[in-house]
């Protein structure tokens, strides 16, 4: 049965860095499709990455563009997203959904927080 487990969160101070983990079992994550998105207290979930099973395109909001990086490591059937310069406006839980044809798989999403 496929399983997500997000990782990496934590606290960091404007401007600094992370790193979050999203590990799949039960699935070869590499051939799918596979999103981030992010939810702060009383805000809607936004999309911020998703990277392709086509020749790993990727793609990004326009908040992120330039300081996240959204990856895999598919020797850990990982995907990852590497946060940069950090700003008060990134602080949420980040997920990474996966939809496997007509059914979503959720993890228990990683909090991310900012400090100025």
């Amino acid at each position: 049965q496929v399983q997500l487990v997000e990782s990496g969160g934590g606290w960091v101070q404007a401007g600094g860095s992370l790193r979050l983990s999203c590990a799949a079992s039960g699935i070869i994550f590499r051939l799918y499709t596979v999103d981030w998105y992010r939810q702060a207290p009383g805000k809607q979930r936004d999309l911020v990455a998703r990277i392709t099973s086509v020749f790993g395109a990727t793609n990004y909001a326009d908040s992120v563009k330039g300081r996240f990086t959204i990856s895999r490591d598919n020797a850990k059937n990982t995907v990852l997203l590497h946060m940069a310069n950090l700003n008060p406006a990134d602080p949420a839980v980040y997920y990474c959904p996966l939809r496997v044809d007509s059914y979503a798989y959720w993890g228990q999403g990683t909090q991310v927080t900012v400090s100025s």
